[in-house]
C-alpha cells in the first residue's frame, strides 16, 4: 500500500474537530488494511531493535479517545510484531490514594519510556484538562494549594494547566523521548453502534457501564474541550495528530504509518559500532564456534 500522507492528519494548532473526518479506509477491504498495518508494524518492530541497541531516545505514545474509540484493540494490533519487553503500556484512570499526595503529573512521569523502549499512554496526562474539565469538581480532590472552590478552577486555572503540559513535554523532548499524542476522532454515531453492540453481545457485555450513557449526554461539551486541548499543546516537539476512527483497522493503519514514517527521520539511529578489537577478531571468534562441531 502506498505510503500514508501523515502531515493530513497533524494538528497545525487551528483544528476544528468539527470540519474533521471520522472515516477513512482509504478505498481498501479490511484483509487489504489489515495485511498493510501488518507490513508497517514488522517495520516498526526492526526499527525497535535498532532503537534498542542505539540506546539515546525513548517513544512516548500518547491514546486519547472518547469511549469505544478503539485505543485497547489499536494497542494489540499496533504493536504486537515488536519485542513485549521493549513496549510497556500504562494505562491511567481515576488516580489513586498515592496519586492524589503529588501533582497530577507525577504518575505520568514515573511511566516514561527507557531509553530503547516504547511507553504506551492509554489515556493520558491530558484527561488533566479533559475529564475534569468537564467536572471541575475533580479538581478539588487533587488538594492544590489555593484551589478551595469551584470558582478557583478558572479560566486562568486552566491556561496554566495547559502551561504546565506543554513545559512538561518540552522538557522530556529535549531530553531523548520522542513524544507522539493520537486523538481518536469517532463520531457519536459510530460511538451510539459500539455501545449497542457492547450490550447486544453477551462476550462483550462485560465492556458497558451505565456511566458510559451519562458521559455521552456530555458530547458537546468533550468536544470543545479536546479541540481546545489540541489546539493549546500541538507543538512541533510534540504534535497532536487527528485519526479518523470510525473504521478501527484503518485507524490502526494510520497511527502506524505516522510512527514509522517520522521515526525513519531520525537519522542518527543506528547499531553502535564494534569496538575494534572485537571487530579484528570476528573470523577468529567464528572460526573458535565452528571447531566445536569437529
Amino acid at each position: 500500500m502506498e505510503d500514508i500522507v501523515i502531515d493530513k492528519y497533524k494538528s497545525t494548532g487551528a483544528s476544528n474537530l468539527k470540519n474533521v473526518p471520522t472515516f477513512e479506509d482509504f478505498g481498501k477491504t479490511g484483509k487489504q488494511l489489515k495485511d498493510a498495518l501488518e507490513q508497517v508494524s514488522k517495520e516498526l518492530a526492526d526499527f525497535q531493535d535498532t532503537l534498542y541497541a542505539h540506546g539515546k531516545y525513548g517513544i512516548l505514545v500518547c491514546l486519547q479517545g472518547m469511549d469505544t474509540a478503539g485505543k485497547d484493540s489499536l494497542i494489540r494490533e499496533v504493536f504486537k510484531e515488536l519485542n513485549a519487553r521493549g513496549v510497556e503500556v500504562h494505562s491511567f484512570k481515576v488516580p489513586s490514594k498515592l496519586e492524589l499526595r503529588h501533582d497530577y503529573l507525577w504518575r505520568h512521569y514515573i511511566a516514561l519510556p527507557e531509553r530503547g523502549k516504547f511507553s504506551v499512554f492509554n489515556r493520558t496526562h491530558y484527561e488533566n484538562v479533559l475529564v475534569t474539565k468537564v467536572h471541575p469538581h475533580y479538581i478539588l480532590g487533587e488538594n492544590i494549594p489555593g484551589v478551595l472552590h469551584i470558582s478557583d478552577v478558572n479560566d486562568e486555572f486552566w491556561e496554566n494547566r495547559y502551561r504546565q503540559i506543554n513545559d512538561f513535554e518540552r522538557h522530556i523532548s529535549e531530553n531523548g523521548t520522542i513524544v507522539f499524542k493520537f486523538f481518536l476522532h469517532l463520531s457519536k454515531e459510530e460511538q451510539r453502534q459500539r455501545l449497542l453492540r457492547r450490550l447486544r453481545l453477551r462476550r462483550k457485555n462485560w465492556k458497558f457501564s451505565p456511566g458510559d450513557l451519562k458521559e455521552r449526554k456530555l458530547w458537546d461539551k468533550y468536544q470543545e474541550c479536546y479541540q481546545e486541548a489540541i489546539n493549546k499543546t500541538s507543538k512541533p516537539h510534540a504534535p497532536w495528530y487527528i485519526v479518523p476512527a470510525d473504521d478501527k483497522k484503518a485507524a490502526r493503519l494510520i497511527v502506524a504509518s505516522i510512527l514509522l514514517q517520522s521515526l525513519k527521520k531520525y537519522k542518527d539511529v543506528k547499531e553502535p559500532e564494534l569496538d575494534d578489537e572485537i571487530k579484528a577478531n570476528l573470523e577468529s571468534f567464528k572460526q573458535q564456534l565452528e571447531k566445536e562441531n569437529e
